[in-house]
C-alpha cells in the first residue's frame, strides 16, 4: 500500500503532533469547517494549530500540569475540538460526558476522575461540578462554556506559545489522553476507560488504512466530512482523530441535524449510523407511497436492480444496463446525501444486507465498522473491494480474534485501553488469559467478516461493579479507590417469576418487592449522610416530588409519575426520552427494526430502569418505595393533554387515561 496517512500517524508520539505537523508543511490545507451563523466556512491547518495554542495557553495559565484531568461537558461543535486537541497538546487527560448527563452520573465522575479544571454547558452541570469544589479543593477553575472559549483563552493571552511546544514534546504514546464513559441508562455502575495517545492513533491509523483505497480516488483537498455523532462518545471521538489523520476536512453539526446539513455540506465521506441510511430510504419510500401504485412499483423495481448490481460478483454490460435504465432513480438518493458522496462510514452496524446493497448500487458503497473503547475504537470494518453487505467487515488485520462457546468475541493485538480508571479488579476482569473479552456477542464467518448480534456486557469487565466507593488516593488508572462504608444492600424478592429473578409478568410491567435486610439508622447518597429520623420529618408529598425529580435527572428517563394514594403499595409510570432509546438500542446491539415500543418493553432495558427504582428508593422511607412500574416509550404532551403548558403533568388525566396499565401493576400473578 506504501506510505498512507495512517502509517505517518503511527509514528508520532501524541494526538497533537498531527496538528502542528500539518500547520508547519502545508498551513494553508483544509482541516475543518465551522458552521458561522447559516454557512460552513473552511478553516485552515494553520489557523486551526493558532486555536489550540491560544486555549492551551489558557489551560497551562490555570495550572493544568501533566496528567491533570480536564473535565468537559460541552455541545459538540468546533469549540469541543480544539479544547480536546489543547488539552491533549499541554499532556492533559480529557474527561467528556454529554451536555445531557444527570447530575448523578456527573457528580460520579467527578469525584472519581478528580479534575484540575473544568467546562462545564448548562446552569444544572454549572451548579454540580461548582458545588464539588468545597469536597475536593484540587478542582480549580470552573469555566461557564461560552462559544468560543474566551475565558480560557483570555487567561493565557499574555503567555509565550513555547509553553505549548515544551508540553508537546514531551508527550509520548503511553500517555493517557481520554477518560471515556460510554453511553449507558446505567449512571453509577459504567467505569471510565482510560485511552492512551497512542491507542487512539493507532485505532485511527487502521480505520484510515482500511479506507484509504478509496479515499485515495478523490483529488487533493477534496476529502470532506459532516457528522453529527456525539464527540463525548467512541463513534464521535474516533472519527475526530480518523479524519484528521487521514487530513479529511471535517464539519461537526449539532445533534440530529445531520439530514439537514447534507445538502448544504456536500460531504464527500458520509459519516453516520444504520438509523439514518434508513431514514434516507424510508423518505424516499413513502414519497413513492404517496404518489401512486406505478411509483411505488417502479421504486421496487429500482431497489431491486441496485441491490442485484452490488451483490453480482461479475459488474457486466448486461448488468451495467439494467442498474443505469434506475439511474435517474439512485440521482435522488444521492442529492439528498449531499450530491457527492464517495463512500459512507456506518458505525455500529445493524444495517440489513440488503439495506447495505441497495446504496452500493446507488453508487454509495457502505462501509460498515463497529468497534469498543476498550479496544481504542475501531476493531472491525469493511472496505472497497472487501467487502460483505450486512456485516462489519473483518477484525483489522493486527489484531487476532477468538469466539467462546457463549459467542462472545475476544481480541487480542493493536491498540487496547489502559485499564479501567481507579478499578484494579475491574481492568484485571476484563482479559482472560490475555484476550480482551469485548462482551460482543458476534459471528464470525469462515472468510472472517463478523456479524454482530448484540452484547452480553454494557462494558468488556466481566467483574461486577464495586457498590458505593470514594475516589482513591491515586492519581492515575489502577489505583485502588478506598471502599467507604455503604447502606445495607437491599435484597430484591420477585413476585412476579420465581423460577427466574428479576422476571416480569409482561413485558412491560416490571414488579418486585423491595426489603431491607435490617432497619438502617442512615443511608448514604452521594456522600452525604442523612438520618431516618429527618427523612420522615418530610411530607410524603416532598419525598415523592424528590423521588421522581432523581428519576428524571438520569438522561434516559423523560417523565415519573408516582402513584401512592389510594393504593397497597407505591408504583409509578414512566416514560422515556426517543433519543436516549435510540442510544441504547445502537448500544445494546439490538436491530434497528427494533419499534421504540418493542425496545421500552425490552428485559435487559427493563432492568436497567429497574435499577435506577431500586436506587432512587434509598432515599424514600419504606412505605413510598416504589415496587412495580410501567415504562412508557411515548411520552406525555401537551397536544395529548396530559401536560400544562408549564410542563407539569396533569396527574389526574394521567391516572385516567392509564388506569389499565395502573391496575396491572397491582395484580400479581399466583401460579
Amino acid at each position: 500500500m506504501g506510505e498512507t496517512p495512517g502509517s505517518l500517524a503511527r509514528e508520532q508520539s501524541g494526538l497533537g503532533d498531527h496538528v502542528y505537523d500539518v500547520a508547519t508543511s502545508d498551513a494553508h490545507s483544509q482541516v475543518f469547517s465551522v458552521l458561522v451563523e447559516d454557512r460552513w466556512e473552511r478553516l485552515t491547518a494553520g489557523e486551526f494549530a493558532t486555536e489550540v495554542t491560544s486555549v492551551a495557553k489558557g489551560l497551562v495559565a490555570a495550572g493544568v500540569s501533566d496528567g491533570d484531568r480536564v473535565l468537559v461537558v460541552a455541545p459538540s461543535n468546533h469549540d469541543w475540538v480544539r479544547l480536546a486537541y489543547a488539552v491533549w497538546s499541554v499532556r492533559g487527560v480529557l474527561v467528556p460526558l454529554p451536555v445531557e448527563a444527570s447530575s448523578e452520573r456527573l457528580a460520579h465522575v467527578v469525584r472519581q476522575v478528580r479534575p484540575a479544571v473544568a467546562v462545564v454547558a448548562g446552569e444544572r452541570a454549572h451548579r454540580v461540578v461548582v458545588g464539588l469544589q468545597r469536597e475536593m479543593p484540587d478542582l480549580g477553575r470552573v469555566w461557564r462554556y461560552q462559544e468560543a472559549l474566551p475565558d480560557v483563552v483570555g487567561l493565557g493571552a499574555y503567555m509565550d506559545a513555547t509553553a505549548v511546544r515544551f508540553r508537546r514534546d514531551e508527550v509520548v504514546p503511553e500517555d493517557p489522553a481520554v477518560v471515556l464513559y460510554p453511553v449507558s441508562t446505567e449512571s453509577r455502575s459504567m467505569r471510565g476507560v482510560v485511552l492512551s495517545h497512542g491507542a487512539l492513533l493507532s485505532s485511527a491509523a487502521d480505520l484510515v488504512d482500511r479506507m484509504w483505497p478509496r479515499l485515495s480516488e478523490l483529488a487533493a483537498g477534496r476529502a470532506s466530512a459532516v457528522m453529527d455523532l456525539p464527540l463525548s462518545q467512541l463513534p464521535g471521538l474516533s472519527t475526530m482523530v480518523a479524519c484528521v489523520v487521514a487530513g479529511v476536512r471535517l464539519g461537526v453539526a449539532a445533534p440530529g441535524r445531520l439530514r439537514a446539513e447534507l445538502v448544504r455540506f456536500k460531504p464527500t465521506v458520509l459519516v453516520c449510523t444504520a438509523r439514518d441510511l434508513e431514514g434516507v430510504h424510508g423518505a424516499e419510500r413513502a414519497t413513492a407511497h404517496s404518489t401512486d401504485w406505478d411509483s411505488v412499483g417502479t421504486f421496487n423495481a429500482a431497489m431491486d436492480a441496485a441491490v442485484q448490481f452490488d451483490q453480482a460478483k461479475k459488474k457486466g454490460a448486461w448488468a451495467r444496463l439494467s442498474r443505469s435504465m434506475y439511474d435517474w432513480s439512485f440521482s435522488k438518493i444521492r442529492d439528498v446525501l449531499g450530491g457527492r458522496v464517495h463512500l459512507a462510514v456506518c458505525w455500529g452496524g445493524g444495517l440489513p444486507e440488503r439495506l447495505d446493497s441497495y446504496f452500493g448500487g446507488v453508487g454509495v458503497p457502505v462501509m460498515q465498522v463497529y468497534g469498543i473503547a476498550e479496544a481504542g475504537g475501531v476493531f472491525s470494518a469493511n472496505a472497497v473491494g472487501d467487502r460483505v453487505p450486512g456485516t462489519v467487515g473483518r477484525v483489522l488485520s493486527d489484531r487476532r480474534w477468538w469466539v467462546s462457546p457463549e459467542g462472545e468475541l475476544h481480541l487480542r493485538g493493536g491498540a487496547v485501553f489502559l485499564g479501567y480508571w481507579a478499578d484494579v479488579e475491574g481492568t484485571r476482569a476484563a482479559f482472560r488469559e490475555g484476550w480482551l473479552a469485548t462482551g460482543v456477542l458476534a459471528d464470525v464467518d469462515e472468510a472472517g467478516f463478523v456479524r454482530v448480534r448484540g452484547r452480553v456486557r454494557a462494558q468488556a469487565s466481566l467483574e461486577p461493579v464495586p457498590g458505593r466507593f470514594v475516589p482513591g488516593r491515586g492519581d492515575g488508572p489502577g489505583m485502588e479507590p478506598e471502599r467507604a462504608l455503604s447502606a445495607v444492600p437491599e435484597v430484591v424478592e420477585p413476585v412476579v417469576s420465581v423460577e427466574e429473578p428479576g422476571g416480569f409478568e409482561e413485558p412491560w410491567v416490571s414488579q418486585a418487592r423491595v426489603v431491607r435486610a435490617e432497619p438502617e439508622p442512615e443511608s448514604v447518597e452521594s456522600g452525604v449522610v442523612a438520618r431516618a429520623d429527618e427523612v420522615e420529618r418530610s411530607s410524603d408529598a416532598e419525598l415523592v416530588a424528590g423521588f421522581e425529580e432523581r428519576l428524571r435527572a438520569h438522561p434516559l428517563i423523560s417523565q415519573v409519575l408516582v402513584i401512592v394514594e389510594g393504593r397497597p403499595f407505591a408504583s409509578a409510570l414512566v416514560t422515556l426520552v426517543r433519543d436516549q432509546l435510540e442510544y441504547w438500542r445502537l448500544v445494546n446491539g439490538r436491530p434497528l427494526s427494533m419499534a421504540p415500543e418493542e425496545i421500552a418493553g425490552d428485559r435487559d432495558l427493563l432492568r436497567e430502569v429497574q435499577g435506577l427504582v431500586y436506587e432512587a428508593n434509598r432515599s424514600v422511607p419504606r412505605h413510598l418505595a416504589v415496587r412495580s412500574f410501567h415504562v412508557l416509550a411515548e411520552e406525555f404532551t401537551v397536544q395529548s393533554g396530559l401536560v400544562r403548558p408549564s410542563g407539569e403533568l396533569r396527574r389526574e388525566a394521567v391516572l385516567r387515561a392509564f388506569s389499565e396499565e395502573i391496575d396491572g401493576l397491582y395484580r400479581v400473578r399466583r401460579d
